[in-house]
């Protein structure tokens, strides 16, 4: 694994930076307990929405964090108040119709339930487990990410997916049904099979032909299809351990092998990716912090199950990246509304991809949630919500 000489993040400055992320969840409670945050700033400070986004849930997901840090009851009743309106969410089916019921109800109700016992966090996300389960094809075993089921220009999975099995793995251990399970099992067969390239890069999308056989990698949000979308990567990095997790099944720890090394290759000196991994250096192009923190969360989470010396390097390298990110890419500005990580890319328009260009370089809502999850695991034995 390649190396780098820059600075560790210890374990008192991860503490200081919680800290200082916590204090602006603390400042920005009475803007999104009502309402929802929305998917990445504008100018720096997040509009409230409605809860109707597929990153709704990153921002409970902060104010969760917030409450194992401090204890305080005023970050649980915005985080209780926050899950009576995904209970509402997925008992009306308001926008669920499409993967991410594990970004949308892990971080909330999940960790409703896992923290507090939460009857409504465990029954809501049970059901969106089952929404979840809906969006499974046959032909073809994969979760359809987006569209009218079946529909040829939607017959297609996404990298991200990868971060909605833990859903799936965490109905079925509380349910004792292996139906969940199962589906997530055959859903990373297909996805390690199509998305992830021989040397180790990732597709965004993924199409299969009716018959269930495979077609062709593409992208949405990448710069083209064949170059690495960052985020894509992390969540491949990230995804592939978290189904390890679970399973222990070695190819998902040999994934993220995989992942992580071609991830490491195409850095820049401070280790925080541009938005797309074809671009390394010497460009204009913005990056994109939150890939940084979902692959930090990924090196930890893969540090407990690897030998001494392996878990060394991940723990050295994912300090780094903190490091690097507290150091340059940490929002100091303490508005309400404003953020945790500046610099971060939802989604840049190119010549070759079909994105809606918006939140360019601001702070994106599940970096601001990775970037926490990364410094409460360096300040406790944490208990994932995925």
């Amino acid at each position: 694994m390649k190396t780098y000489a820059l600075p560790v993040m210890t374990d008192e400055q991860a503490a200081a930076a919680l800290d200082r992320a916590v204090a602006q969840v603390r400042i920005n409670l009475p803007l999104y307990t009502d309402r929802c945050q929305n998917h990445s700033s504008v100018n720096g400070l997040y509009p409230a929405c409605e809860n109707n986004q597929w990153t709704c849930g990153f921002w409970p997901g902060e104010v969760w964090l917030s409450y194992e840090r401090t204890g305080d009851e005023a970050f649980r009743h915005t985080a209780e108040t926050l899950v009576e309106s995904f209970a509402y969410r997925i008992d009306h089916k308001i926008e669920v119709d499409h993967h991410d019921m594990g970004f949308l109800y892990s971080p909330s109700c999940v960790a409703a339930y896992k923290l507090t016992g939460s009857e409504l966090g465990k029954v809501s996300a049970i059901k969106a487990a089952d929404q979840l389960m809906a969006r499974f094809q046959p032909k073809g075993q994969f979760i359809q990410a987006w569209g009218e089921m079946g529909a040829p220009e939607n017959y297609r999975y996404i990298i991200d997916c990868l971060l909605n099995l833990p859903l799936l793995y965490w109905a079925s251990e509380v349910t004792g049904d292996a139906k969940y399970a199962d589906i997530a099992h055959r859903h990373i067969t297909t996805c390690l099979a199509n998305s992830f390239r021989p040397d180790g890069s990732t597709y965004h999308t993924f199409f299969m032909n009716p018959d269930g056989t495979p077609s062709h990698g593409a992208t949405c949000q990448g710069y083209k299809d064949d170059s690495f979308w960052a985020r894509g990567q992390a969540w491949g990095v990230y995804g592939s351990v978290l189904s390890y997790r679970y399973t222990k099944n070695p190819a998902y720890l040999d994934t993220f092998r995989r992942a992580l090394d071609f991830y490491l290759t195409r850095l820049p000196e401070d280790l925080v990716p541009y938005w797309d991994m074809i671009f390394t250096s010497g460009t204009e192009e913005p990056r994109d912090s939150s890939s940084a923190a979902i692959v930090a969360c990924g090196l930890l989470e893969a540090a407990k199950y690897v030998d001494q010396a392996e878990a060394e390097g991940y723990t050295t390298l994912a300090r780094q990246m903190l490091g690097s990110l507290d150091a340059h890419y940490a929002v100091r500005d303490r508005r309400p509304g404003a953020g945790q990580l500046a610099h971060g890319t939802y989604s840049k328009k190119s010549p070759y991809n079909t994105c809606t260009p918006e939140g360019v370089d601001e702070c994106t809502s599940w970096g601001d949630y990775f970037y926490m999850e990364a410094l409460t695991r360096l300040t406790k034995d944490w208990q994932l919500y995925w």
